[in-house]
């Protein structure tokens, strides 16, 4: 292929691209646009079936109960996410330095409120805005704050353990599921006098989880259990 066909097939396929982003978001300009203006939604079902979904928050109740397989998914695509990263390779080794007065300040002072607040936030989840995605996402900007000021895991704890915090909600959530689905036939259907407490420990596993997946995120490859320079 000479210089100039490589240039036009280029432009052309340039222009094969912009017209498809245009038509993406055509397509979501007009699905936009088209939403009525009162939704009947699911408000009333939701509100009619509250007192079996085991917890007081309506949204807790549709995304560990009545929609609990899209959690379930949600889950699985944020560690197929980060095994995408880590198939990447090894992250970057950089040279540990002390971190500044201000640096120090935020981890020793942060850090353990953040840790509290997180689980917090796990816990008021049943009744008030919160749960494992929120309580998940303040874990792992507690993580981010300690990887930034250059601490490091134990060796040990790199290994098998990181592994472990890594999959357990996603593993919390099938065996709750298939435990389910061998005594009662069906996948992920809480007994009401059991879904409080299921949907609790569902909950706490994933928000470890949640901060783990996101905090090695950040990291940008797979952490290597050797010495750091």
């Amino acid at each position: 292929m000479s210089a100039a066909d490589h240039k036009w097939s280029s432009l052309a396929l340039r222009w094969v691209r912009l017209l498809l982003l245009l038509a993406l978001a055509g397509g979501l300009a007009y699905a936009v646009l088209s939403l009525p203006d009162q939704a009947i939604g699911l408000n009333d079902q939701v509100r009619s079936n509250m007192e079996t979904s085991g917890v007081h928050n309506p949204v807790t109740a549709v995304l560990l109960n009545f929609r609990g397989y899209d959690t379930l998914l949600e889950m699985g695509v944020l560690l197929v996410a980060l095994l995408g990263v880590w198939s990447l390779g090894a992250a970057a080794a950089h040279r540990r330095v002390g971190p500044g007065p201000v640096l120090s300040f935020l981890v020793d002072g942060l850090v353990p409120m953040m840790i509290l607040m997180a689980g917090y936030l796990l816990w008021v989840g049943a009744a008030a805005p919160g749960g494992a995605f929120q309580a998940g996402s303040v874990l792992a900007a507690a993580g981010i704050l300690l990887l930034l000021s250059s601490k490091r895991l134990p060796v040990r704890l790199m290994r098998w353990p990181l592994r472990f915090a890594l999959v357990l909600g996603l593993g919390a959530f099938v065996a709750v599921g298939v435990t389910l689905l061998s005594v009662s036939g069906l996948f992920l259907q809480y007994p009401p006098g059991l879904a409080g407490g299921l949907i609790l420990f569902i909950e706490a596993a994933a928000t470890l989880s949640i901060g783990v997946t996101l905090a090695a995120l950040f990291l940008g490859g797979r952490p290597e259990a050797g010495p750091r320079r």
